[in-house]
């Protein structure tokens, strides 16, 4: 039976009753949202189960079959997802920038940061989307760049739209980019979120809501930025990210299983 909305959301609210319970007692803070955080009904269901398998030789040489980028490797035109077609895509079209900093607050250069979203409508480019909503044929929803010395990054793009999912009846995905960043290693990388300020769908959705941390759940939203906006061209969001330590931003449990 299709779990309902009410009942997703009442286990939302007892799972996060919890976790306030536990930090009351001393319990310290999450790092990570709960591989089986039970509204998140998939994550139950595919989430590991067993330790990590050890891999014997080299350690070291799971580097030799990860991507490699220079910088000349990554273009202008990667980091403006409105200008990769021949025509403009449809949309509200917003400048989407921060830092990305360690622990320490320190700067992190030369870091590679790739996007991923849905279109204005809320669909897709994939094959495997079926959601009836209009493809752009001017948008693919991808995108890349390097952060700069003081470790900012920029992407231009339009904002995408809500979703559904069948996690449970009348689910909606809450508009969102996917990042995913790279340290000085392959296998050192991040995958997470980015959420838009105010959406009305938050407490709907048990994948953001699985980060029962309310200060960490906050810095999974990004900031309107009216000094970013554009003047007759884009709206402007910061949104900077911590790559470890205890203001970190948390990664995404989608994208972990």
């Amino acid at each position: 039976m299709i779990p309902t909305q009410r009942q997703i959301s009442a286990e939302i609210t007892a799972a996060h009753a919890i976790a306030a319970q536990a930090a009351r007692d001393g319990a310290p803070a999450a790092g990570h949202p709960a591989r089986d955080f039970a509204p998140y009904r998939s994550s139950v269901l595919r989430h590991p189960q067993r330790p990590p398998v050890l891999v014997g030789g080299d350690p070291e040489a799971v580097e030799l079959h990860g991507p490699v980028f220079g910088v000349t490797d990554v273009t202008e035109l990667d980091a403006d997802l409105t200008r990769q077609h021949a025509g403009e895509p449809l949309g509200e079209r917003i400048t989407v920038t921060g830092r990305i900093l360690d622990r320490s607050g320190r700067p992190v250069r030369g870091q590679l940061v790739e996007i991923w979203q849905a279109n204005a409508s809320g669909r897709y480019a994939h094959q495997r989307d079926r959601h009836p909503a209009p493809l752009d044929p001017h948008f693919t929803g991808s995108g890349r760049c390097l952060t700069q010395a003081d470790g900012t990054y920029a992407f231009t793009t339009v904002k995408p739209g809500a979703y559904p999912w069948r996690n449970h009846g009348n689910a909606w995905r809450p508009a969102h980019i996917h990042f995913s960043l790279f340290g000085t290693a392959f296998t050192q990388r991040l995958v997470t979120q980015m959420y838009f300020p105010g959406d009305p769908l938050f407490p709907y959705d048990p994948i953001l809501q699985s980060v029962t941390d309310p200060a960490a759940r906050a810095r999974l939203v990004a900031t309107y930025d009216h000094d970013l906006s554009t003047p007759e061209w884009s709206l402007g969001y910061r949104w900077d990210i911590v790559l470890d330590g205890p203001a970190a931003t948390l990664p995404d449990p989608e994208e972990e299983r």
